[in-house]
């Protein structure tokens, strides 16, 4: 594998920012590790940040490079800090870097794939709920996304009363129920569309303190036709946890033959 740490221009955001990127390498001779990649675009990963986190840490808590070697699939880390991926009422245009730009600049930058079927999304808490707000709003680019413990109810998360004043500098003073920012009313606006649907996986931890976030969400996309995959079991807002979680995440994507 190969690792690039990327510093940019991005037009949406005004100023330059990062991403690390993973990319698939042929090996024969790599000590401990087995490696592969095809003679095409790669397929690929876009691989989201939490909250409090940034680029680089599925690098530094996980071993997704080692996870991803056999795959031949390359990924893609952004930098959006705590944007929840979106269009800032007071901040950067995060949502239109991740959904438009990002996307555009790493196909320049790097043999990725462009075809749907061959593009994934995954996140944790905050990534998460990127992860299913990019495959919701952008199916037509996704073949499959995933959460692990995603904020999937921002609409219940953001109404406590410690979050109002973040949640006024990202959404604004208008309410998020009911718009493109609400991974419920997604939900619904995809299931009554036509046009390609992206399969979803959904885990979390009965111990995270997002768990009843993430029943509601399973609730509401049970009473919808849309291919969810959903696990639970023991575990915390941990890295321990997202660590085993990623792997089942990658056994699980549709990745074509390269």
């Amino acid at each position: 594998m190969a690792l690039m740490q990327c510093r940019f221009y991005s037009e949406a955001l005004g100023l330059s920012t990062s991403m690390n990127v993973i990319l698939p390498q042929n090996t024969t001779s790599q000590i401990g590790m087995e490696s592969r990649s095809g003679s095409h675009r790669h397929p690929t990963l876009y691989l989201l940040h939490g909250l409090s986190d940034d680029d680089s840490i599925w690098l530094r808590r996980t071993s997704i490079e080692r996870y991803v070697a056999s795959l031949g699939i390359a990924v893609v880390m952004p930098q959006v800090h705590r944007s929840f991926y979106t269009d800032m009422e007071y901040g950067g245009k995060y949502w239109t870097f991740v959904s438009e730009e990002l996307p555009t600049l790493a196909r320049s930058f790097f043999p990725l794939s462009d075809k749907r079927e061959d593009n994934f999304v995954a996140g944790l808490s905050m990534g998460g709920y990127g992860a299913f707000k990019l495959a919701l709003r952008k199916p037509e680019m996704f073949a499959a996304a995933a959460s692990l413990s995603g904020a999937l109810d921002v609409v219940e998360r953001f109404s406590n009363e410690g979050f109002n004043h973040e949640a006024q500098l990202i959404f604004g003073d208008q309410p998020i129920q009911g718009t493109d920012n609400d991974l419920l009313t997604l939900l619904k606006k995809l299931d009554q569309s036509e046009g390609p649907k992206p399969k979803l996986f959904q885990c979390c931890g009965t111990e995270d303190f997002l768990y009843e976030d993430n029943l509601t969400f399973l609730k509401a996309c049970k009473e919808t036709s849309l291919d969810l995959t959903y696990v639970e079991g023991p575990g915390a807002h941990t890295w321990e946890y997202w660590d085993e979680r990623i792997q089942d995440v990658l056994k699980w994507l549709p990745i074509r033959d390269i």
